[in-house]
């Protein structure tokens, strides 16, 4: 039962059902796909903080899973200025290092990806960001995983000219919709639609089409420019 639980929770969690997901998975059991759904919740919803933060705690300490979670979570609470802490920023380039470090191909290319989002949201240091943004990219093309290319291009995509630009905030959009991720869906949705012009009909549907979506799954940071 635990394996099909956790195929479940699995489902749930591309779907955005945080809650159910976890609901579905034993407490004793999982606990590394328990943090990583929990972390997800806390950061499309921001709620569920603490329970994140314990799933986490949970896992042991020096492990890449742990290290790259606990990174995640002081970056969100930078980015979304909820209670961020003195050391969050230091907390989570050491996470993403230490992950970055683990030896396992696809958990150093989501850390160096990870990491590029810090240097680019918090540091404003595109320089910096964009080699790592093509570092996970390698890695995402050569293993063949769409999820994780669909990430690095929706971040990579400002800073290329613009028809590369709206080029790959397409490919990241029908990469998430072929594979059902639907919070990943939505705000890709909703930054293609930021990156058309105003009057664009395109720009328009895409803005009805991904609100009630939004505000379905509690995504409010997609919302706060209404």
């Amino acid at each position: 039962m635990v394996a099909d639980d956790a195929y479940i929770a699995r489902r749930l969690h591309l779907l955005g059902e945080w809650d159910a997901a976890l609901s579905v998975l034993d407490p004793d059991a999982e606990p590394e796909l328990r943090a990583e759904i929990a972390v997800d919740r806390w950061f499309f919803r921001i709620e569920g903080h603490d329970e994140a933060e314990k799933a986490v705690a949970a896992l042991a300490p020096a492990s890449p899973v742990a290290q790259l979670l606990t990174a995640r979570l002081a970056y969100s609470r930078l980015l979304f200025g909820q209670d961020p802490r003195a050391d969050d920023r230091a907390v989570a380039e050491a996470g993403y290092r230490a992950a970055a470090e683990s030896g396992d191909e696809k958990t150093r290319g989501w850390a160096e990806y990870h990491w590029a989002v810090l240097l680019d949201n918090i540091d404003e240091d595109a320089a910096r960001a964009v080699p790592r943004y093509r570092t996970a990219l390698e890695i995402a093309v050569k293993t063949g995983d769409d999820y994780f290319e669909s990430y690095i291009i929706r971040h990579l995509a400002p800073h290329m000219e613009p028809a590369m630009r709206m080029a790959m905030l397409r490919r990241s959009l029908h990469l998430r919709a072929a594979l059902g991720a639907r919070p990943q869906t939505i705000a890709s949705q909703a930054l293609l639609a930021d990156n058309l012009p105003e009057g664009d009909p395109e720009r328009a549907e895409l803005i009805r089409v991904f609100r009630p979506g939004a505000q379905e799954l509690g995504i409010g940071w997609l919302l706060s420019g209404e």
